[in-house]
């Protein structure tokens, strides 16, 4: 089983992201959160979760890769839940930031959580029902509010944020993805203007 990869990031989609380590590239399947978090950097360190899907025509064997263990812990928490696979879990972070699922899940947030594209009312329901006590348990959680409290997100202007979001969801692009690059991009620049938000979110979503 490989814990990790660590190497030269070599390529990087909000989608994928290509880790090269002892002259193997490895393709890792990410989130937007993970995708966030390495962005710009040319050395890095991903959790890996190895998936090996059966049957068919050919076995698919596929690494997803995590910024953090935290991250990689809620994931696989939350594919043991019935009607939630691989994309519908990421989706999930990359929608919402690990601390920011971990507390809806802990308050029984049904409504952020049924925001998340994929997810209806009772695979919510289901979420909440078979991880909140895991959750607590598992101390997942407390870990990112840790994390989060030793390195708070720089201040991002809502109202250009709303209008980056709502000319890409115009445009076809799903809101919640669209809003974690956005506010990406936000933070590492604050006073960008709406349109030049806009043509970088195009630039990365693809």
């Amino acid at each position: 089983m490989i814990e990790y990869i660590k190497g030269e990031l070599t390529d990087l989609t909000p989608a994928v992201a290509v880790v090269e380590a002892a002259g193997v590239g490895y393709a890792l399947n990410i989130s937007l959160t993970t995708y966030s978090a390495i962005q710009g950097k040319k050395e890095v360190k991903l959790f890996v979760h190895e998936s090996l899907v059966t049957g068919g025509r050919d076995d698919n064997f596929t690494f997803f890769g995590f910024q953090s263990k935290q991250e990689r812990a809620l994931y696989r928490l939350l594919i043991t839940v019935s009607g939630v696979g691989a994309n519908t879990a990421r989706m999930m972070l990359s929608s919402m930031t690990p601390a920011e699922l971990c507390n809806a899940i802990a308050m029984g947030d049904e409504r952020m959580i049924k925001s998340v594209k994929g997810i209806g009312l009772k695979t919510a329901q289901r979420i909440i029902v078979d991880l909140k006590d895991k959750i607590i348990a598992s101390g997942i959680a407390d870990e990112l509010h840790l994390n989060s409290q030793e390195g708070s997100a720089p201040i991002v202007n809502n109202d250009v944020k709303d209008e980056a979001v709502g000319a890409l969801t115009m445009l076809g692009f799903s809101p919640a993805p669209s809003a974690k690059v956005v506010t990406a991009i936000l933070q590492e620049q604050p006073d960008m203007a709406v349109e030049m938000v806009v043509k970088e979110a195009l630039k990365r979503i693809k």
